[in-house]
This record gives structure tokens, sequence and C-alpha cells, in this order.
């Protein structure tokens, strides 16, 4: 891409999306457009085809989603599939009938059949039934991946795909209702130890395994594959590194300072038990993740504390 080459990124306000477009910027591109969703919805179909008519961008990271953990995807189930359905159908068609040069969509590690062999290979989509309590949102993004080798089918349009696995970093949600497991111990743990209280539940046995990559790491890749991937098969971003749930919570404890027990709540549901990508694909073409867990964590909490719920 040329450094004045004009670029939308979708979701620009979301975790994912401005982690793209700090990248951008700090890599030299000056021509990046955004909207938030007051000011295009891109659920509506005729505001989506006006924008792009009107600002022709060439290139696209559709990182517009509606996301959420386990309790969020399970209870919101008809609004996570048709919002998403929505938000790409738009966005790629609209990208394909105004002559968009590239556009990555960006998908999740939840595509994956819930007992899929691990570490997850591409390869494996669409062999087995997915984990039930975010499948509606997998449906929707499985959609996203296909919409895209499909235009490249039929069209020839330069649409890839990405699959990150489990995100955290600066503007992550830290809603306990419907966040992540990782923004939602930093949270945990942190008002516990400004409340001073003995004991954090937490969800689940504590044994399902999953791995975290920091959003920076993979605004990297999302231009690393922009810049240098043009094939139809969608591809893994991740650390290829897992660790327990249990383990994750003591890291956070750790971090956080807190020193008060870990209680699990073993009535509410684990999820997928393992959720491994195999990420030799994008390794072999020279990208590797920077920053290990450790490292970020301590970096997001410090954000956390400087930003959010800040204790009086």
């Amino acid at each position: 891409m040329e450094k004045k080459a004009k670029i939308y990124v979708a979701g620009h306000r979301g975790m994912v999306g401005s982690a793209i477009v700090r990248e951008l910027t700090q890599s030299g591109f000056t021509s990046i457009v955004t909207r938030n969703s007051a000011e295009l919805d891109l659920t509506t179909q005729d505001a989506v085809h006006l924008f792009f008519e009107k600002e022709q961008p060439e290139y696209v990271f559709l990182a517009a989603a509606k996301v959420g953990g386990i309790h969020a995807n399970n209870t919101f189930r008809a609004d996570f599939l048709y919002r998403n359905l929505m938000i790409e159908a738009n966005v790629i068609h609209s990208a394909f009938t105004t002559g968009v040069k590239k556009l990555l969509f960006l998908g999740s590690s939840c595509i994956y059949p819930k007992l899929a062999p691990q570490p997850l290979k591409e390869e494996s989509l669409l062999t087995g039934l997915l984990e039930p309590t975010n499948e509606p949102y997998a449906i929707a993004k499985i959609s996203g991946i296909k919409l895209c080798e499909a235009y490249r089918d039929q069209y020839g349009c330069n649409f890839i795909s990405a699959m990150p696995t489990n995100l955290y970093g600066p503007n992550d949600n830290y809603d306990l209702m419907n966040s992540h497991v990782l923004p939602a111990l930093i949270r945990k743990f942190h008002e516990a130890k400004s409340e001073g209280k003995n004991t954090v539940e937490v969800w689940g046995t504590g044994s399902p395994l999953r791995e975290f990559l920091h959003v920076d790491d993979l605004a990297k890749a999302c231009l690393f594959l922009m810049e240098n991937y043009n094939e139809k098969l969608f591809v893994n971003v991740g650390t290829g590194e897992d660790l327990t749930i249990k383990s994750l919570a003591e890291l956070v404890k750790k971090v956080t300072g807190y020193t008060g027990e870990i209680v699990w709540n073993t009535s509410k549901p684990d999820g997928t038990p393992r959720k491994l990508m195999d990420v030799s694909r994008i390794h072999s073409m020279g990208w590797k993740h920077q920053i290990n867990l450790a490292d970020g964590i301590a970096s997001v909490y410090k954000e956390y504390q400087q930003r959010h719920f800040q204790s009086a």
C-alpha cells in the first residue's frame, strides 16, 4: 500500500480497530478514513453504499463487529447473529461494487468446531459442531469468511480474512456482564484489592486452556497480511502458546497485587475446553508476535488504572 492510499478502518473506536489505526499512523499512512456508529450505521445497506460511493477507499480493514464474552454471546444470540451478518455483508458488498483494491476481514477463533483437533488449523473449519454458547457469533464470522471467498471466486476480488485468537489491550471492554475473560479478571482483582475483599469469584473450573494475543501485535499482523498476503484461505493469528484459566487468574492476581483467595464458581460454564491456534502459516510468512503475556497484562493494567473505574 502506498502511504497516501485511502484506507477505511471499520470499527475504529473498538479495541481492534483503534489498534489498527495506531499501527497505520505509526507506519506513516496519511489518509485513514473512519466513521463512528452515530455517523454511519454499518447495518444499514443504503448508508454503507453511499459512504463507499462518496469516500472511494482503496483498502478496507473490516474490524467492526458486535463482540462479547460467554454471557453476552449466550444471552443476546439474535443480536450477535443479525448485527454481525449485516455489518460484514454491507461492507464487503460495497467494497466490491466500488472497486476496493483489497479488503481484510477479521474473524475469531470461535469459528472452529468445539472439539476440533488442537492446535486449530485453518483446514478444520466446518468439520464439526460449534461451541453452543457462542454459535450465533461463530456462524456470523464464518459467513464473513465465506463472503470474502465467494467474492474472490466469482468476481476476482482480493478479499482476505484473518482469524485472531483471544485478544486484550487498550480500549478493551471491562463490563463484567459482557466482557471477555482477561479484562473481566483485571477488573475483578483490581476492585477486590481496592475494596479489601478476601475472595474473588471466577467462573468455571479454571481448567480450559486459552491463548491470548495483545491487540497491538494483531494490528501489526493485519498490516503485514494486507501488504504481503493475497490468497483465498484465511490465516490464523496468535501466539501459538496457551495456558489454563486458572494460571491466567493467578497471573492477573500477581500483576494487580491482590493478596486474597480465588473462589471458582463451577456452576458457571467453562466454554470450549481448549482454543489454541496453529500459527505455522503466518510464522512461515515471517510474522511473529512480540509482546509476551505477563508484560502485556502489566501494560494493560496500568492503562486500566489510568483510564477505567479508578478508585477514589
